[in-house]
This record gives structure tokens, sequence and C-alpha cells, in this order.
């Protein structure tokens, strides 16, 4: 097998284990790995993420045994389900004696086709997994700029309020919401870059990360208003770069309200 020459040789020695545990149970019927393993750019902080792809009449006691199952992987420290990213066949896990991070995605075999990234397949029985793969290529979401225009006026006026209200920590939050779901991936969807809100921004745009840094601010007032001018200013330039159509008078009738009332 080749292994990724960035790879630590902490999750190196993790990652045979699991195949030697995984592999082992009939039931499952191919292992592989997504992430900075795929793309050779890993870290002693990086994850180790799984997919296990499940014959599919086993599929529901799999499910129902994956904590069982993974008990018998030597290392595992804690674990939980990944209802809180909207994935439930996730479980998020720790392993040690050297911490290493580890989600494992337990997947019916056909599903295993839909996927946002390239998986390197690890291990198989026959080449079931490699042939599910070879149904879809993989799609990773982009963001839609039609979409984001309609509500960024809005939630502009929403931020407006809270800051008006005194609610700052709840307007902090919402400006953290646009980075992550306007902001940064617009900006990586036009640099031709994987558009995974601010994950390694610093490293990946690091010029735009400098103006992105501007929408942060402390919990108050005279930080919060010009943070979310900031906001307004980068979505404004990112989409002059989209064909959207543009409603003028939200726009106009919202920007006037910020004016107005935080001024």
């Amino acid at each position: 097998m080749n292994f990724p020459s960035t790879l630590p040789a902490p999750h190196k020695a993790l990652l045979i284990k699991v195949i030697d545990v995984l592999s082992q149970d009939p039931r499952i019927c191919g292992i592989a790995a997504s992430g900075s393993f795929g793309s050779d750019s890993m870290d002693k902080y990086s994850d180790l993420d799984f997919v296990i792809a499940v014959n599919p009449a086993d599929y529901n006691s799999v499910m129902q045994e994956r904590f069982s199952i993974l008990e018998q992987i030597d290392g595992k420290v804690a674990a939980f389900t990944g209802e809180h990213v909207g994935e439930p066949r996730l479980i998020v896990s720790i392993f040690g004696p050297d911490p290493v991070h580890v989600d494992f995605k337990f997947v019916s075999l056909p599903d295993a086709a839909a996927r946002v990234d390239n998986n390197h397949v690890l291990w198989e029985r026959d080449s079931l997994l490699t042939d599910v793969f070879c149904t879809a290529e993989p799609d990773y979401p982009q963001p839609n700029p039609q979409w984001i225009e309609d509500r960024f006026w809005i939630w502009t006026h929403y931020a407006a309020t809270k800051i008006a209200r005194g609610e700052y920590f709840e307007t902090i939050e919402f400006l953290s919401f646009l980075r992550q779901n306007v902001l940064s991936p617009l900006a990586l969807k036009q640099a031709g870059l994987t558009p995974s809100g601010v994950r390694k921004i610093e490293a990946r745009l690091p010029e735009f990360a400098q103006e992105l840094a501007k929408t942060v601010s402390m919990p108050e007032r005279d930080a919060l208003i010009p943070a979310l001018n900031q906001a307004v200013k980068l979505y404004l330039e990112l989409r002059s770069n989209e064909q959207v159509s543009v409603d003028e008078h939200a726009q106009s009738f919202c920007l006037q309200y910020v004016q107005d009332e935080l001024s």
C-alpha cells in the first residue's frame, strides 16, 4: 500500500490497525480515506477520515454495532456520533497514545459513490469499492451566488438590528456565519479552489484573509460596526465577479437602515 509522504508515524500506525481490524468483518466491503490524506498535505494535527463501505444487507446491523466494532481497535479514547454536523452515519473519535482525531463514516456500499472529494481505497473485497467510485465523480457543494444575493441584504439588516439592540455576541456569531458560508466560499470558488468555508483560508488566500480579518470583532458596538461594513464591502467586491440579478431597492433600503441606525 502506498502512503502519502506527509503521513505522520502515529497516523500510519493507527491506519494499519484500523484496516487490520475492520477487514476481518465480513460485512465490510471496503475502506477508503479522504481529506488531507488524499491531497498528501498532512501534519501531526491532521485528522484521519475513513469511509467504511458496508454490504447493503448488513448495513443496519453494522450501524447498531458501530461502537463495539471500533472498540476492537486498540487505543480508542472517546467517540460520539455526528448529528451536530448533520451526518448521523459519522462517528467522531480520538485515539491514543499519540492523540489522533479519526472520523469513521459508515455507508451502504452503493452510497459511497456520493462524495465531495477523491477517496483513496485502502482496502476492499475484490474491487467492490473501486467499482462504486467509478460510477460517479466527486461533487463538492459550490456556493450559489444568486441564493446568497437573495438573502444578503436581509441578513445585513438583521446584523444591524443586533448591534443596535446591544446583542453583541449574537452579532459576532452572525459575522462568523458570513465568513464561513458567504465570503470565504465565494472567494475560494473564484480562485478555483475548493470552497470549504474558512478552512486554512490563511494559507490558501493570504491576501483575502487579511481583509477577512477585519470582519472579526470584539463584542463592542464601536468594533462591530466597522466589522459589519467590512463584510458588506467584501461581499460587494466578490459579487461583482458573479452573474446575479441584483435587487437594487432591497440593497439600498437595507444599507440606508444600517447608516441611519448605526451612524
